[in-house]
C-alpha cells in the first residue's frame, strides 16, 4: 500500500482508491476512519475473522501523521503466554536462557508509528495488566531491564471477539476495554457487502501469474455465483477460492464452481427467483423447498461455518425444531461422512 504524504486530503482520496471496496461496502468504514486518523486516538476495529480488519488498520496508518514510521503487526494469539513480555517488551542480554543478546520488543520497534495488536482478545489476564499500564504511562521495561523506556506508538487493536461480553464474564480487562475502545469501528463481513465482491475477485485473479498462469478476469456469471455464496471465511476465504480457481481453471479460465465445491451451484439457485403456482406457491410450500435446498448445499450439515443453519441465518436448535414441524430429515441429505 503507498504512504500517503501527511495530512493531506488529496492522498488520502488517492489512498481510497487503491483499498477495493474503499467506496462501495466499506464506505462508511473509511469514513470513521478519516474522522480519527489525524489523531492519535486508540482505534478499535471489530470484525468477522477474515473480514480484513487488517487493510483497515493499515490504510488508517497510511492516512495519519505516523504514515511515515513502522506499521508493526502483532498476533496476540500466536504469541506463548511465557513470551509475551519478551515480544511485547522486549529483553536484555542473559535475562533468561537463551536470551544471548538484548531484543527490542514490538512496542520499540513500533516506535514513531502504529502498533497493531490483531486478535487482542486472546490476551491472558496478565498479559492484559502489563499492557494497560504501558497505555497509561507510555513506558516499557525489558525483561531483566532496570530502566524504563519511553515509547511512542499508535495503538490499533482488533478482535473478531465480542469483548463487551468478555469483559461482563470476566475475560478480559473492564479497564482495558476503556482504553483500547475509544474510537469503535466495526467492519462488515463479506456478505453484507457483496457490491465489493466482483472488484475483489478480479484484484485477486491478478495475482494468478505467481502460480505461472496468465490472469483470468471473472465473468458475470462467476460474479453471480461468487455473490450468491455466504462467505463464512470472508474475504480471506474469497481470495482461497480465485487462487484455487486459477490453479483449477489452468490460465484458460477461473474455475469458481469447482473451487467453491457441491455447495456452489445449489447456493446460486438459491438467489435466484423460481416459479411457482397452485398449491406450490403456499408459504409452507416454499420455505420447505428452501430448506430442502439448502439442505442438499450443505449435504444434510446443520451446524458449523458450512452448516444449513448459517445459511439460513438461524440457530441450529431453530432449524432443527423447524424440520421437526416440516417432517424433513437431514439424514436423507447427508453425504459420506458429514457430520450432523
Amino acid at each position: 500500500m503507498r504512504i500517503a504524504p501527511l495530512d493531506s486530503a488529496a492522498a488520502w482520496e488517492v489512498l481510497l482508491d487503491e483499498v477495493v471496496g474503499a467506496r462501495l461496502g466499506l464506505g462508511e468504514v473509511m469514513e470513521r476512519i478519516d474522522l480519527v486518523r489525524g489523531s492519535d486516538v486508540p482505534v478499535l476495529l471489530l470484525g468477522e475473522t477474515g473480514s480484513g480488519k487488517e487493510v483497515v488498520a493499515r490504510a488508517l496508518h497510511a492516512g495519519s501523521a505516523r504514515a511515515l514510521g513502522p506499521f508493526i503487526r502483532v498476533n496476540c494469539g500466536a504469541i506463548a503466554p511465557e513470551l509475551v513480555d519478551s515480544h511485547l517488551f522486549g529483553h536484555e542480554r542473559g535475562s533468561f536462557t537463551g536470551a544471548v543478546g538484548q531484543r527490542k520488543g514490538w512496542f520499540e520497534r513500533a516506535h514513531s508509528g502504529t502498533l497493531f495488536l490483531d486478535e487482542i482478545g486472546e490476551l491472558s489476564s496478565a498479559a492484559q495488566v502489563r499492557l494497560l499500564r504501558v497505555l497509561q504511562d507510555g513506558m516499557i521495561e525489558r525483561v531483566g531491564g532496570q530502566d524504563p523506556v519511553q515509547v511512542d506508538c499508535r495503538i490499533v487493536a482488533a478482535t473478531h471477539r465480542n469483548l463487551e461480553r468478555m469483559v461482563r464474564d470476566g475475560g478480559f480487562r473492564e479497564d482495558l476495554w476503556y482504553r483500547l475502545s475509544v474510537f469503535p469501528v466495526a467492519i462488515p463481513p463479506l456478505r453484507e457487502r457483496t457490491g465489493d465482491i466482483e472488484a475483489l475477485a478480479s484484484a485477486f485473479a491478478e495475482r494468478s501469474t505467481r502460480f505461472g498462469l496468465p490472469p483470468c478476469k471473472p465473468t458475470a456469471d462467476d460474479v453471480r455465483r461468487l455473490q450468491a455464496y455466504p462467505w463464512p471465511g470472508n474475504v480471506r476465504e474469497l481470495a482461497a477460492v480465485i487462487d484455487r480457481a486459477a490453479i483449477l481453471g489452468r490460465g484458460k479460465c477461473l474455475a469458481i464452481v469447482q473451487a467453491l465445491g457441491p455447495a456452489a451451484g445449489e447456493a446460486v439457485t438459491l438467489a435466484g427467483p423460481s416459479p411457482v403456482t397452485g398449491e406450490d406457491a403456499s408459504l409452507e410450500a416454499v420455505i420447505r423447498r428452501h430448506i430442502e435446498a439448502v439442505l442438499r448445499a450443505c449435504e444434510g450439515r446443520i451446524e458449523g461455518p458450512r452448516g444449513a443453519a448459517k445459511l439460513l441465518q438461524l440457530n441450529p436448535a431453530t432449524l432443527r425444531s423447524k424440520l421437526r414441524k416440516l417432517g424433513i430429515s437431514a439424514d436423507a441429505f447427508r453425504g459420506p461422512g458429514t457430520p450432523a
